[in-house]
């Protein structure tokens, strides 16, 4: 079967060494495809797991592997530290095994608008309340994962398609949606300050493309929850997709036109 080719692929959150990382839709993903760059948007490997419990399965090395091949085939492939990743960020300005290491980048797509793209922990100070909160956060997302991990466990017994119980369980807490819009506002802030048409992160797990005070943001998400990537075309569409079992286009902007597109 004939690879799907893309200009650009950005990728983020994938959290290689974490029990709930769905690196298998991944791979599969970056089998498929090919594309002339492919952007790590940090949070690649997840260090701070595996400092608490080292697990490493060998789908997660197929993805590393996978990523190295692409590198060393002639697709250019720049990487961009989080902050479960940020030991790399020691490299910035540095290549290694042909990935270029970046604090952040600007990405000019074929239309010419021009991308800021970051992972986003820069902007975790517009969405922390306090330090309980954040630490009752964390233990509930534990546990949204924990209840996901099991729900699609029973979904493929009966012969389902994989869906993130987690995703629309934390779309319907008040204060998750209130995190999550403080995030896009510091995001599409920063996109102002430095000039440019729109940005591109990960960082909170919450994939989406829409148009904020002028600015197109876009967050490729995840794949711990969502399994979700972002993708550019020849013509400079600028798409979300969800690869698990299933592939889904979610949304679509053209640039080149005023109005985006959305899947239905």
């Amino acid at each position: 079967m004939a690879k799907q080719y893309y200009s650009c692929i950005w990728i983020s959150d994938v959290h290689l060494g974490y029990k709930d990382c769905k690196a298998e839709f991944l791979l599969d993903f970056l089998t498929n495809t090919e594309c002339d760059v492919l952007y790590l948007v940090g949070d690649i490997i997840d260090l701070w797991s595996m400092k608490r419990q080292f697990y490493w399965q060998p789908s997660h090395y197929q993805v590393l592997e996978c990523i190295r091949n692409k590198a060393n085939s002639g697709t250019r492939v720049i990487y961009i530290p989080g902050n479960h990743d940020e030991t790399f960020r020691a490299y910035v300005g540095e290549a290694f095994m042909n990935v270029e290491v970046h604090r952040s980048f600007i990405h000019t797509a074929k239309t010419g608008k021009r991308f800021l793209l970051v992972h986003g922990d820069d902007f975790d100070s517009a969405t922390r309340y306090s330090k309980l909160i954040s630490i009752i956060g964390d233990s509930a997302y534990d546990f949204l994962l924990f209840l996901n991990r099991w729900h699609n466990r029973v979904r493929r017994l009966f012969g389902s398609h994989y869906w993130s119980l987690a995703s629309w369980i934390k779309n319907r807490i008040h204060k998750a949606r209130q995190a999550i819009a403080a995030f896009e506002k510091a995001a599409v802030h920063e996109a102002k300050k430095q000039g440019v048409d729109g940005i591109i992160c990960g960082h909170i797990h919450q994939p989406d493309i829409k148009k904020i005070d002028g600015i197109l943001y876009c967050n490729d998400g995840d794949w711990i929850e969502n399994c979700t990537v972002l993708v550019e075309d020849e013509s400079g569409r600028i798409e979300l997709l969800h690869w698990s079992d299933i592939q889904t286009s979610l949304k679509v902007v053209d640039l080149s036109q005023k109005h985006s597109e959305q899947a239905a």
